[in-house]
C-alpha cells in the first residue's frame, strides 16, 4: 500500500489565508489594545507560526505597526480604505439620505438588511440620537424568524417555498416571547404582510420593538426596520409604521427611475 499526501485545493488555501486576516482584525477589534504575538495568535485562534507570517505580510503592507519592541497595532491605513469604500457604497449613496431622515423622523435605530443563508445580515445601521436605544453595526446577523425584517423576508418567499423553510427549519427560542411553532409564525407572517409591515415586540431582543417593510431594489430584496426601547416604541408604533412604509416606497420608487 501506497500512501499518498492529501492535497489542499488551491481555493481552500486561499481562503483560509483570507480569513487568517480577517480574524486578526477581528482579534484587535476585541482586545482594544496593541497586542503581542501569542495574545494574537491566542485571541485569533491561530497557529503561533502562521500567525507571526501574517502579522509580517500585514506590517510590511502598512497595515500594523509595532508598539515597542514586542507588541504590534492596526496602522490607520484600514480606517482610511474602509472610509473610501463606505463612501463610495452605490446602496449607501442612494439609500443613506432617506433612511436617515426615517431615523430623525421616529428618533429610533434604523436598520437595512438582507437575507443570508437563515440568518439576517445587517447592511447599514444608522443609531438613534437618544442615549437609550437600540445598538447595532453593519455585519451583525440575527435569525429569521424572530427579528423583524427576517419576517418581513419570509413573507416574501413563494407560500410553497415559505411552507417547505417551515417544515425543515426549527425555530429557536430566543427569548421568552419568541414564536417557535411554525402555524404560529405563518399566521404572524400572512397578517402582517395583509397589513403592510412587520413586527417583533421582544422577540429577538427582550425590551425591545422592531418594524420591518421588505424593499425590493433592482434584482435583490432587502427590508428596512425601525427598532426601539418598546416602551418608547408602543404609544407611537402606527405612526412610526406609517412613517416606515412610506420610507421604503420612496426608495422602491427612487430605484425604478
Amino acid at each position: 500500500m501506497t500512501l499518498v499526501a492529501a492535497t489542499v485545493p488551491a481555493a481552500d488555501t486561499a481562503s483560509r489565508s483570507t480569513m487568517r486576516t480577517l480574524d486578526v482584525f477581528e482579534a484587535f477589534r476585541r482586545a482594544r489594545r496593541p497586542l503581542s504575538l501569542s495574545e494574537l495568535a491566542k485571541l485569533a485562534d491561530i497557529p503561533a507560526s502562521t500567525c507571526h507570517g501574517v502579522m509580517r505580510t500585514l506590517e510590511q503592507a502598512g497595515f500594523l505597526y509595532f508598539v515597542g519592541a514586542r507588541e504590534v497595532y492596526p496602522t490607520r491605513r484600514l480606517w482610511d480604505l474602509a472610509e473610501t469604500i463606505r463612501e463610495h457604497d452605490p446602496v449607501a449613496l442612494r439609500l443613506e439620505p432617506e433612511l436617515a431622515r426615517l431615523r430623525d423622523a421616529s428618533g429610533e435605530t434604523v436598520i437595512l438588511g438582507t437575507r443570508r443563508g437563515d440568518a439576517v445580515l445587517y447592511l447599514m445601521v444608522l443609531e438613534s440620537r437618544q442615549s437609550i436605544r437600540y445598538s447595532s453595526r453593519a455585519g451583525d446577523t440575527k435569525p429569521l424568524h424572530s427579528s423583524a425584517i427576517g419576517k418581513a423576508l419570509l413573507a416574501s418567499l413563494a407560500a410553497d417555498t415559505l411552507d417547505r423553510w417551515l417544515v425543515s427549519h426549527r425555530l429557536e427560542r430566543v427569548t421568552a416571547a419568541t414564536l417557535t411553532r411554525a402555524a404560529d409564525l405563518r399566521a404572524d407572517l400572512d397578517a402582517s404582510r395583509r397589513r403592510g409591515w412587520f413586527v417583533t415586540r421582544g422577540e429577538n431582543v427582550a425590551d425591545v420593538t422592531a418594524l420591518a417593510a421588505p424593499l425590493a431594489l433592482g434584482g435583490s430584496l432587502l427590508a428596512v426596520a425601525v427598532a426601539g426601547p418598546t416602551h418608547r416604541m408602543q404609544a407611537v408604533e402606527a405612526r412610526i409604521a406609517k412613517r416606515l412604509v412610506q420610507c421604503v416606497h420612496r426608495l422602491g420608487e427612487q430605484s425604478g427611475r
